[in-house]
């Protein structure tokens, strides 16, 4: 599956527009994003993915992983919030059994909704109890991106003395669930990532993802959750660095002063040759990471649509590796990018009212997610030894 969905590129280019029109503004601001996601609501964004038959877009991960990064180069919040729900809504076919995949795609397709998740595995795991049929979800987790936007919440927590993990799907505006609006970071300001308390939540057995007669039957495709996320951050990276290149660009284009007392004196900067040699420098580490995203995202669709049962360890192993590769080179190429933007625009473009500090801080906040040596030591290991990354939390 490599084909992709230009109809939903042009759309997702439309929906990043309208959010390009106040997005200094709403950084500034850092209110909760509700009338942004119902903007992606309302284009059919939030249902790319969703089966046809529902009313859904029936799209492959190539294409959701295009229209994030579209959606990124506007509003980095915007694109790691659609990010993050494209994952949850894919959780129930990661874990699933297929009556519950069925179920859960038709509830999120045909109604629209939208996913956070409460699933930080840096923190304490959520503690599980049974209660006769029911499974009892309690604890606290330091961050929920999507909260107080979202519809539909993944939680995840482990079952009183058994070690065994289990994700289960449930309504977010509920009782035991609170919000806590405490998420006051230096960048990706509006994706309500903030800290969230479980009290209580009752979730029938039934509904546990993947379990059938309250036991779990593993698969290699269970694991596909951290290179498909991965990728999620790797292409909202993109597109911020992307946004930052071409928001640049046109402020030089508009604004920026030729610097007179240089021996080589131009009428325009855009015609100065430390200007040019600078953009032709970011231009190119910015295409050469694109190109490598871009084969990620191509080598990992087609595993994420096969069937779950031929998912195998190499498959999952050789993509784990190159969507490493790409977050890493992606990662520093943007934040040089988000620094070195300043040296070709010159000291008025340090304003606030520009908003060209916002993608350097979106990107530095987020990128610390997981510590980026450990995805280079990945690829050095293939590298060297040809091994691939055990399956972890973060690998």
């Amino acid at each position: 599956m490599t084909t992709i969905g230009t109809d939903w590129l042009v759309r997702a280019r439309e929906v990043a527009a309208q959010l390009a029109v106040d997005a200094v503004q709403r950084d500034h601001e850092g209110r909760t994003p509700t009338a942004e996601v119902q903007l992606l609501k309302d284009n059919g964004l939030v249902t790319l993915l969703g089966p046809v038959e529902h009313g859904g877009g029936g799209q492959t991960w190539e294409t959701a992983y295009r229209v994030i990064r579209e959606i990124a180069k506007a509003d980095g919040s915007i694109g790691q919030l659609l990010g993050y729900h494209y994952l949850w809504a894919w959780a129930v076919r990661l874990v699933g059994t297929d009556a519950q995949i069925a179920a859960v795609e038709e509830l999120y397709t045909r109604g629209n909704l939208f996913f956070g998740g409460a699933v930080n595995p840096r923190d304490s795991d959520l503690r599980i109890s049974e209660d006769g049929d029911d499974l009892v979800f309690r604890g606290h987790k330091s961050f929920s991106t999507g909260s107080r936007v979202s519809d539909l919440t993944v939680l995840e927590g482990v079952l009183d003395g058994t070690g065994e993990h289990i994700f289960a799907i449930v309504p977010s505006n509920q009782p035991g669930i609170v919000f806590h609006d405490d998420w006051d970071n230096i960048g990706q300001r509006l994706t309500e990532s903030g800290s969230v308390t479980i009290s209580g939540v009752r979730v029938p057995w039934p509904d546990a993802a993947g379990y059938v007669d309250r036991k779990f039957r593993p698969l290699v495709y269970n694991t596909l959750n951290v290179p498909a996320i991965q990728l999620v951050f790797t292409n909202f990276y993109l597109g911020i660095a992307q946004g930052a290149l071409e928001s640049t660009l046109a402020y030089t284009r508009e604004r920026t002063r030729a610097w007179p007392y240089g021996g080589d004196d131009k009428e325009s900067a855009t015609d100065e040759w430390y200007v040019l040699e600078g953009y032709g420098d970011l231009q190119a580490k910015l295409w050469a990471a694109e190109a490598l995203v871009e084969r990620a995202g191509a080598a990992i669709s087609p595993i994420l649509h096969a069937p779950r049962e031929e998912v195998t360890p190499q498959a999952r192993g050789e993509v784990a590796v190159l969507i490493a590769a790409a977050k890493q080179r992606i990662v520093e190429t943007g934040l040089e990018i988000g620094t070195r933007i300043f040296e070709l625009t010159g000291a008025r473009a340090s304003a606030s009212k520009y908003g060209l500090d916002r993608f350097w801080r979106n990107l530095r906040t987020h990128s610390l997610h997981d510590p980026l040596p450990y995805k280079k030591r990945e690829v050095g290991d293939y590298a060297v030894n040809g091994r691939h990354p055990e399956p972890t939390w973060y690998t």
